[in-house]
């Protein structure tokens, strides 16, 4: 089974890259940051290429030399993303369209081009986007971007499911709460400085936010996309998975 993943130089793109090798599956490794995707290619031994999600020939670029390097994409993971904290009031038109533009539109942009390749071909395949905690509830201070981008491709993915179905392919998303990562760090920084704490008393109130008393890590969030991908989740479709320790119970 051949899978792309964007946004694969770190975070949970890259957990889910490496599990995804580790299960001998063969991963097309993309990412804006061009050195971001070749080191982890390097370490996987695996085809990596730059991909923009927002720039329509950039992800059909990244396709065709993804498939000519290992063959027709079974599945997509849609995990590119950005965040920032910004007070509603204060929120700038720019920071409001990038939101959008990569963790709403990029999904769309990329689910759609995939599926258009399996449509063609008369494949059957699946397809995960990386939503939020943040998707399932808008009481989050300085997140009302970032809030909607992720309700959005909750939305979106459940459309995709519907409109897919009949094409034989599964479209899901998972819902990560507090996820370890680089993004992760500059947002403990962003939020100690609008709550006026540090950031070390941030990553403590989000420990005590989650009932399983930890950080999440980004391999606990690639775990749930293998499952969703592969043959054990065949008659699961249109669902949004939270992982995220207890943070959410819905």
């Amino acid at each position: 089974m051949s899978v792309l993943v964007t946004g694969a130089g770190s975070g949970i793109g890259e957990a889910t890259a490496h599990l995804l090798c580790e299960r001998d599956l063969k991963v097309a490794v993309t990412d804006l940051d061009e050195k971001a995707a070749w080191r982890v290619g390097a370490e996987l031994d695996s085809f990596c290429t730059v991909l923009d999600v927002t720039s329509r020939q950039s992800i059909l670029e990244a396709m065709d030399e993804a498939e000519a390097a290992i063959g027709p994409l079974d599945c997509l993971v849609s995990n590119a993303g950005v965040s920032s904290f910004v007070p509603f009031l204060e929120m700038p038109d720019a920071d409001w369209n990038l939101m959008l533009d990569v963790n709403t539109t990029g999904v769309f942009y990329c689910g759609q081009e995939f599926a258009r390749r399996l449509v063609a071909d008369n494949r059957q395949g699946s397809i995960v986007n990386v939503a939020s905690v943040a998707a399932k509830q808008g009481g989050i201070p300085w997140l009302a971007h970032y809030v909607a981008s992720k309700f959005a491709v909750v939305g979106l993915t459940q459309a995709m499911a519907f409109e897919l179905a009949p094409y034989g392919i599964r479209v899901n998303s998972v819902c990560p709460g507090y996820v370890a990562t680089s993004m992760q760090q500059r947002e403990l920084a962003w939020e100690g400085e609008l709550r006026g704490i540090t950031p070390a008393e941030v990553f403590a109130l989000y420990v005590k936010d989650t009932p399983l008393a930890r950080i999440e890590t980004a391999e606990d969030v690639a775990r749930a996309i293998l499952f969703l991908l592969g043959p054990d989740a065949a008659f699961i479709t249109g669902e949004a998975l939270s992982v995220n320790g207890g943070v959410l119970m819905d």
